[in-house]
């Protein structure tokens, strides 16, 4: 399995949500966060199901991947500098939705006007060391699958030039 270089993940997600979501890059960054919250509880329901759930396993984890990459983002947080790592080799399905709900929990805190970034911070952190021990556990290349999904978003766009 390749290692994942965040900091060029980052940059390049950066430069996929400018050219492709700008919807979502135009909202205020609180509602980006909530977004990204909302994406990922998604994600541990895909997870949850099982073999009932139509998409993989892969494009559940590729997907998870590139909303932590942007929350990450939003967040101004530095995957690269964070420890992250693979801390769960189990992969289980608690561990991420355990980093899931801190993370709406850190969602949740915003409409309170409460701290939610340091909490927010971990938990992306947790998430994205989740993703990287799922990856491994089941030799999934997030980053041929990075790419694969970028391009196929990219094609959703009326201006895409092959339209």
């Amino acid at each position: 399995m390749h290692s994942l270089d965040f900091r060029d993940l980052q940059i390049s997600q950066q430069h996929h949500d400018l050219r492709n979501h700008s919807e979502i890059l135009s909202l205020h960054k609180m509602e980006r966060l909530k977004h990204y919250g909302l994406h990922y509880c998604k994600y541990v329901g895909r997870i949850a199901r099982g073999n009932k759930e139509p998409k993989s396993f892969k494009a559940t984890l590729v997907d998870a991947t590139l909303i932590c990459l942007s929350a990450a983002n939003a967040l101004n947080q530095r995957l690269w500098e964070s420890d992250v790592g693979v801390r769960y080799p189990d992969a289980d399905l608690f561990s991420f939705a355990d980093a899931v709900g801190r993370f709406a929990d850190a969602c949740e805190k915003l409409d309170h006007l409460e701290e939610f970034r340091s909490i927010a911070v971990e938990a992306n952190s947790d998430v994205a060391s989740w993703l990287i021990s799922a990856a491994q556990a089941y030799q999934i290349d997030l980053n041929s699958g990075i790419k694969e999904r970028r391009r196929v978003l990219s094609y959703r766009h009326p201006y895409h030039p092959e339209h």
